[in-house]
Parts: C-alpha cells; structure tokens; sequence
C-alpha cells in the first residue's frame, strides 16, 4: 500500500483564488442586476446608471477574473512555438 501524497503539500492551483473571487463578483454583480431592477420601477435616471454600471462592472470583473482562472488551471504549460523556416 503507497502512502506517498500525489502532490506535494502546499501546492496549491493558481487559478484558484481569481477563479473564487471571479465567481464571487459574478454572484455580487448578479444579486445587484436582480434586486434594484431598474427595468421594474422608474426611478432617477443618475440613480438608474450608477446601478447599471456597478452591476455591469462586478459581471465583467467576475468574469475576467473566471477566465483567468480557467485559462491558469487548463492552459498550456508551454505554448507552441513557430517552427523555424528549415523545419
């Protein structure tokens, strides 16, 4: 029976704090979008863009922060290089 650990310990993902907080900020700018509902109710129309704006910005923000994440975790270790012009 091997007791050895398949990782060594301490060794963490690097994507997954930009991919925790990414979803955080998805789940903050989600909440945000659905509980003022500026579409439902009239309201002034500075106080209608600032909710706009923040909601559009923690979306964007999460999701950004998601993909970085994802793209640290799956991506390539070496990305391809160009083949030289006598190969």
């Amino acid at each position: 029976m091997n007791t050895e650990p398949y990782e060594t310990p301490g060794a963490a993902d690097a994507g997954a704090a930009p991919a925790a907080t990414g979803l955080a900020l998805l789940a903050a700018g989600g909440w945000l979008l659905t509980t003022t509902r500026p579409w439902n109710r009239p309201g002034h129309p500075l106080a209608l863009g600032l909710e706009w704006t923040a909601s559009a910005a923690l979306l964007l923000t999460g999701l950004l922060l998601l993909a970085h994440g994802i793209r640290a975790v799956h991506g390539h270790p070496n990305p391809p290089t160009e083949p030289g012009p006598g190969t």
